[in-house]
């Protein structure tokens, strides 16, 4: 691995100036009731970044106020879908115009490669908000054949208010892809961003202000999940929470939304994704993929196959590439277009990280690579390969969320499936082989909400996203992740003198 000093990051971009740090309620950028902020911290480096207004219970209230205000009385649930259309198009276009900036903010906030920024995260931001645009004005229910004189049909509508809190691995694509299908949907939201990584949020709802959405629309309401998540997780008057994050926090957010008023939630939770090579596999090619897999965005992915188990036959081959490959990642500062991996998010998940490959050297494992902190600031931590891993090992079983692989040797595809599943977890899983039978059977037997073959994050805006047991419920992104923001309404009437039902 090599590690390049952060230099001079304007060198590379322009470190954009903070424009937007308060709360945005009802359309306007407002303090907080109790005045306080809080900071949010460049991993890169350690300092301020600057001070976000900290929004507490009251501030949610009042954002919840103007969305309801917005549902029950306001234009956007009631405009014609090609109107929400043409609002959403012009939003992600403005969205597209403000790329550069966008991008910049997620790398100063979250540690992200800007380079990736701009071809991937913010592109796609914008669209998945063309695509749930596109679905506005095609919301339509069903008629029904009644078994009786009856006439009847079913309505799609809005669910109302919703309550959106986001994760800071991936900021810009998950505002996107909850914000997006409920606009369409015609609801109004409070979004309540990760504390570590505000800054994006705040700068999509101006653009959202520009782009024509009505005031009270979208809300969002920056601070920390214990106060201002947990009120939009309690919350009265919000019809249902979508939650993405770890399992602790979403069962917190479950049990919130029951003894309140039993409000609807959506869980997209942690992983423990396998990575399952078989020994039929290009060696060469599938090692990239099992690096990439680990690895992409420092690890800071919910469905890392960061459990990559190998078949014997290619076991001790597979090894010597990983070993050689990831020599080749170069670590620094992510404005660097040379730079493949960035800082972790914040000190506490650095922490965490560390203490887990700590973990790992103690419990019998064999560090392969990495396994160090580097540079003397900022939060950045060497990839890191463990090999002779075994099943009950805690760096096996734990979602560590970040860049940690843990490898371990199979036989036959009826272990590697019990051993795959053999998990709280069921995001993802990846299945390298050139067997279709092989491919066919675990592809089935896998219990996971996304199943990879010979490739992996191969997302996109129309393919359904969510988990499996402790992973979580309901789905993102597709048309599925716009159907949970609606309800079903079953419309009956008699019918008299038919000449048929």
């Amino acid at each position: 691995m090599t590690v390049l000093s952060n230099g001079n990051t304007e060198s590379y971009v322009k470190i954009p100036k903070i424009k937007f740090t308060k709360l945005f309620i009802n359309g306007e950028f407002v303090d907080s009731v109790s005045g306080k902020t809080f900071e949010t911290i460049d991993p890169r480096t350690e300092e301020v970044i600057a001070r976000i207004a900290e929004g507490g219970k009251e501030d949610v209230d009042l954002a919840v106020k103007a969305a309801r205000e917005a549902f029950d009385h306001g234009p956007w649930p009631r405009l014609p879908g090609c109107e929400r259309r043409r609002i959403m198009l012009k939003f992600a276009d403005l969205i597209d115009d403000n790329l550069e900036e966008l991008a910049a903010l997620d790398t100063i906030d979250a540690g992200k490669l800007y380079s990736l920024g701009k071809i991937i995260d913010i592109p796609a931001s914008a669209e998945t908000i063309r695509y749930y645009a596109g679905a506005a004005d095609k919301i339509h229910g069903s008629t029904l054949k009644m078994s009786r004189d009856m006439q009847a049909y079913t309505l799609h509508e809005p669910v109302g208010v919703v309550g959106h809190i986001t994760p800071w691995n991936f900021p810009s694509q998950m505002f996107s892809m909850k914000v997006g299908p409920a606009l369409a949907a015609g609801c109004t939201m409070v979004v309540k961003p990760a504390e570590q990584t505000p800054l994006s949020a705040l700068y999509y709802a101006h653009l959202a202000k520009l782009a024509g959405i009505p005031d009270g629309v979208l809300n969002v309401i920056t601070g920390y999940g214990s106060k201002a998540g947990a009120a939009i997780s309690s919350h009265m008057d919000i019809d249902k929470v979508s939650f993405t994050g770890s399992t602790e926090v979403g069962r917190l957010v479950m049990q919130a939304a029951a003894a309140s008023n039993l409000k609807p939630v959506s869980l997209e939770l942690g992983g423990k994704s396998p990575f399952i090579v078989f020994d039929d596999v290009d060696v060469d090619k599938v090692a990239d993929l099992a690096l990439q897999g680990s690895f992409y965005n420092k690890g800071e992915i919910c469905v890392a196959g960061s459990r990559v188990f190998v078949q014997e036959g290619i076991y001790d081959k597979f090894l010597i590439k990983l070993a050689e490959k990831v020599k080749t990642w170069v670590i620094g500062d992510p404005f660097n277009p040379n730079v493949r991996h960035g800082p972790q998010v914040d000190k506490q998940q650095y922490d965490k990280i560390l203490s887990y490959i700590e973990h790992g050297k103690k419990g019998g494992a064999t560090l392969l690579s990495g396994g160090k902190p580097c540079e003397e600031k900022g939060y950045y931590i060497e990839p890191t390969i463990f090999t002779d891993v075994t099943d009950d090992m805690t760096i096996a079983k734990e979602e560590i969320f970040g860049p940690v692989m843990s490898v371990l040797k199979f036989k036959t595809v009826e272990e590697v499936i019990k051993r795959a599943n053999a998990t709280k977890y069921g995001l993802a899983a990846g299945i390298m082989t050139n067997d279709l039978n092989t491919a066919n059977t675990v592809s089935r037997s896998i219990r996971a909400g996304v199943i990879w073959i010979n490739c992996y994050f191969a997302f996109d805006k129309d393919l359904p996203y969510g988990g499996y047991k402790m992973s979580g419920f309901e789905r993102d992104m597709g048309l599925e992740g716009l159907n949970k923001y609606m309800q079903v309404k079953s419309v009956a009437t008699p019918i008299y003198n038919s000449p048929w039902l």
